[in-house]
């Protein structure tokens, strides 16, 4: 029986080669006849360590191939036009791969299925369309990005105007128009025109995977199911949630688990703002009354702003948090560097996450039923806050707006107390949605049932050729 392989393209930022790994990983151990071969495609002026890789890797029987590192760009270019540039230059890259890699292998019935490739990576239809292969997209973001993104696309096809800033969008599935404070800022300037681009490609492809869940975004995924319905717009499969379980297995940090193992049942709220999500003074100072003055045990996260690999200096947490606090708070709270997000999210006395938004932590958050306070920081985060908060009641709104100035003790400290509630609504529907992302990926669960379908079709058109 041929083996059925899938060529997975993604773009290396840490949060989408994760899910996406491991997206490839369950098509592995879900059908035997399915082989991936995954391409990495280095942003230029960095390299990629196969340390890095195999750290995210959930299983060791992924080939990876990494391809050739492309001229450094002039003038540090904005990230949209790092895309491009590269995505661009890296085609002929990816095509002599495929090539050399189907002719290096092992075994000859194996039959190129097609290429499943990030959201960021859709000039890579093009190749696929040359080996006269279907391409597929996985979107590592919400339903709701892809249903602005389509939306505003939508709308610029028809009037060639840039973005309003003043007005408020609505979004199909969303009962609420959104303000534009919470959308990315990239289609308000100069960037908007390649993001439409981009995002009218996506109909060419032959479907959409998205790290979400039915039960979660359902208005949303109805929204495409009438899209599919009325036109070409491809199928969309909801397989998540998608997490990397294995993230945090090293011993780093666990100092503060053992700090947790003495707090009370659901007493601690957790801060914490991604791998980029760093404050000034102004902020930190602002953060740190807001923890002392809620009286609640905390445990903050705090990153120091830096360039790409450096290091994080041992001294910054005690130079930038206010003088006193450390010594004042020592009996109810810790601020540490780096945290094993996941551990600290499952362990019993966490009760709250206050949280950047990213939707890899949203989905965490989600997994172990601990509500969140939305704090959105950049990109998609606005909208994420938003939809968590406002159109699903599963999060505290502490700020949907990407870009903003300096939040607020008093904001600050109002969201952490709503947010650790012990009775309210949101404590209630998070632990509800607990349940249903967890029965989501079982046997005969919506998004286990999905990536059926999508390994179905897969297989069919393979056959097909």
């Amino acid at each position: 029986m041929d083996k059925i392989e899938l060529i997975f393209i993604a773009w290396p930022d840490i949060g989408h080669l994760s899910a996406t790994l491991h997206l490839a990983d369950l098509l592995l151990r879900r059908n035997q006849r399915l082989s991936v071969t995954f391409f990495i495609i280095p942003p230029p002026s960095q390299t990629i360590t196969s340390t890095q890789l195999h750290s995210l890797l959930p299983s060791s029987t992924i080939p990876i191939i990494v391809l050739p590192q492309i001229p450094p760009l002039p003038h540090h270019p904005q990230f949209i036009s790092l895309i491009k540039t590269t995505i661009q230059t890296q085609k002929q890259n990816v095509l002599r791969a495929v090539a050399d890699h189907l002719s290096n292998s092992p075994d000859s019935n194996t039959v190129l299925a097609g290429f499943v490739l990030d959201m960021f990576c859709t000039p890579m239809i093009d190749v696929a369309n040359q080996l006269g292969v279907p391409s597929y997209l996985f979107s590592t973001s919400s339903a709701a990005n892809l249903s602005l993104a389509l939306h505003l696309q939508h709308l610029y096809d028809h009037t060639h105007q840039s973005l309003n800033p003043d007005v408020q969008i609505p979004i199909p599935g969303f009962a609420n128009p959104v303000t534009a404070k919470a959308i990315p800022t990239a289609y308000f300037d100069e960037n908007a025109k390649w993001i439409h681009e981009s995002t009218r490609r996506f109909g060419e492809s032959n479907g959409i995977l998205i790290n979400t869940f039915s039960e979660l975004e359902s208005n949303v995924l109805d929204a495409f199911s009438d899209s599919s319905s009325s036109s070409t717009f491809p199928p969309v499969y909801a397989v998540g949630p998608i997490l990397n379980m294995n993230k945090d297995s090293s011993s780093e940090g666990y100092e503060i688990l053992k700090w947790l193992d003495q707090q009370p049942f659901q007493s601690v709220v957790f801060l914490c703002f991604g791998s980029r999500g760093s404050f000034g003074r102004d902020q930190v100072k602002e953060i740190a009354e807001a923890l002392e003055q809620s009286g609640y045990r905390f445990v903050w996260s705090l990153r120091q702003p830096s360039s790409e690999g450096e290091i994080q200096k041992t001294d910054y947490i005690k130079e930038v948090v206010p003088e006193g606090f450390l010594d004042r708070t020592a009996g109810i709270g810790r601020v540490i560097g780096w945290a094993p997000q996941m551990k600290i999210l499952e362990h019993p006395a966490t009760g709250g996450f206050v949280s950047h938004c990213g939707w890899n932590s949203i989905l965490e958050s989600l997994w172990f039923g601990v509500p969140i306070g939305a704090w959105a920081m950049y990109g998609e985060q606005g909208l994420n806050a938003v939809e968590m908060g406002v159109e699903l009641g599963l999060a505290v709104e502490i700020t949907a707006e990407t870009g903003h100035g300096v939040v607020r003790a008093e904001k600050i400290e109002s969201g952490i107390k709503e947010v650790m509630k012990g009775d309210g609504e949101i404590r209630k529907t998070v632990k509800m949605k607990r349940e249903e992302s967890r029965k989501s990926v079982m046997e005969n669960g919506s998004s286990f049932t999905a990536l059926n379908r999508f390994i179905e079709v897969v297989i069919a058109k393979a056959n097909y050729k």
